[in-house]
């Protein structure tokens, strides 16, 4: 399968769309496609804020700064991005003949009414609804369409009818399109647009047998531009072995100031650079222990509350019950943990998450894998995006496939993630027939 499409959005103003294309992805809604960078025409507008507050890069390109070097300038940023769709989004300045072709049939445009009506040369903004109001319609709306050299002429694709109610001011007229349109509809074109270009480049199946249940983790974790911390547990495709897989991100100085180190059995977090550790409460800790026939692999010290629990004759879940999700208000991350059993030749292994309902309210999962088939394996990770605060991971693990080799898991695991933000990963296979392990580490920070 091919990887989501890289978005570029060009803004001129507050970024609303932005937002509401950012919201979408966050939701699922743009899964063949991902917002890769925004290209503001002008600086400090509140656009680069948001862009900022999920971890979007931020550009600014201003036509009279620029110049003649304007349109190579975004040009430079799209490429550098390796953008294939590009959303204008409130971007007041008129791309050139030159950069549309260059771009055809991938540069969407939402604009505030019913194209064919008010639409061309000074019909933007406030000045489309003045427009309506003044002609007495009834209904307006807004329109995505594909940029051509003909101002608001090109192949329209999606439309939606908006009522003019009494006593609209251009102002009212102008947030109820949006809210009722424009917000709904440029996610679903984005999408849309996404999908045309990876069914075009996806090379054709060798077969019908593939099983529709799995799906790939490295596409659900490129997409996602922050999961937090994951936990990958499945059989491998042979039968013979347990695959393991646990990955740490993050996105302040402190989370990202962390390698993986092994101690025999255990692998334990540490400080890259103990000068910068600011708050080790959180972040230092023991992700993996053995137990007998036991792997327990958590994403933080609950770790040594199941092994604890576990030795005097409790289980898993009795362990879980004492505990919370961690206390970082705002985002009170979610607690994550997994246990990996192997007896008699058999696999059967365990996941939970520890969210919050509330600030006070704990609500605790769990997932039990008795029987797993070869090859499936199943996904878990604290968020379910980036965002601010950042919200956490919603529904059940995700059904993956996971494949026999160790070092092609890894490296496909590794490449998945951000790579600004990935800090940390460690896979690790365990033989079903007398326990015998294989484990490689990854870690962003080299010493």
């Amino acid at each position: 399968m091919t990887k989501p499409v890289n978005v570029g959005v060009l803004v001129s103003g507050g970024g609303t769309n932005l937002q509401a294309i950012l919201d979408a992805e966050c939701a699922g809604l743009i899964p063949d496609g991902r917002v890769a960078c925004v290209i503001a025409s002008k600086p400090g507008v509140f656009a680069l804020t948001r862009a900022a507050r999920t971890g979007v890069p931020g550009y600014v390109a201003e036509r009279k700064t620029l110049g003649d070097r304007f349109e190579p300038e975004i040009i430079r940023i799209l490429e550098e991005h390796q953008v294939g769709v590009i959303v204008l989004a409130g971007f007041l300045s008129i791309l050139s003949p030159d950069f549309v072709r260059r771009y055809e049939g991938r540069i969407l445009n939402v604009h505030p009414a019913l194209l064919p009506a008010f639409g061309g040369k000074g019909c933007y903004g406030l000045h489309v609804h003045e427009q309506v109001l003044a002609a007495g319609c009834k209904v307006t709306g807004a329109t995505v369409h594909l940029v051509n050299e003909v101002c608001d002429g090109g192949e329209i694709l999606l439309q939606r009818a908006v009522a003019v109610e009494p006593g609209d001011t251009p102002e009212t007229l102008q947030r109820r399109v949006m809210e009722q349109a424009e917000w709904k509809l440029l996610p679903q074109a984005v999408e849309l647009v996404c999908k045309r270009l990876r069914d075009a480049s996806a090379p054709e199946k060798s077969n019908d047998t593939e099983d529709k249940t799995m799906e790939r983790f490295e596409t659900l974790l490129s997409q996602n531009r922050y999961p937090g911390r994951g936990i990958l547990i499945g059989l491998s495709p042979d039968g013979a072995r347990a695959m393991i897989g646990y990955f740490i991100m993050g996105r302040s100085e402190n989370s990202r100031n962390r390698v993986f180190v092994e101690e025999g059995d255990v692998v334990r977090t540490e400080a890259f650079d103990p000068a910068k550790l600011t708050d080790p409460s959180l972040v230092i800790y023991a992700p993996v222990r053995v137990l007998g026939e036991h792997t327990v692999v958590t994403n933080g010290d609950q770790t040594d509350t199941i092994v604890d629990f576990m030795q005097r004759g409790l289980t898993f879940e009795d362990a879980l019950r004492t505990r919370r999700f961690e206390p970082d208000p705002p985002i009170l991350t979610p607690r994550i943990s997994g246990l990996v059993s192997v007896s008699e030749g058999k696999l059967s292994y365990r996941l939970s998450i520890l969210k919050a309902g509330g600030e006070e309210s704990c609500l605790r999962f769990f997932y039990e894998y008795a029987e797993p088939k070869p090859g499936e394996g199943h996904l878990i990770h604290t968020y379910r995006c980036d965002g601010d605060p950042v919200p956490s991971f919603e529904g059940e693990p995700k059904t993956v496939a996971v494949g026999n080799d160790l070092r092609a898991f890894g490296d496909a695991l590794w490449q998945s993630l951000d790579p600004e933000r990935k800090v940390s990963l460690l896979v690790r296979s365990v033989e079903l027939s007398g326990g015998k392990y294989e484990q490689i580490i990854y870690n962003k920070n080299q010493k």
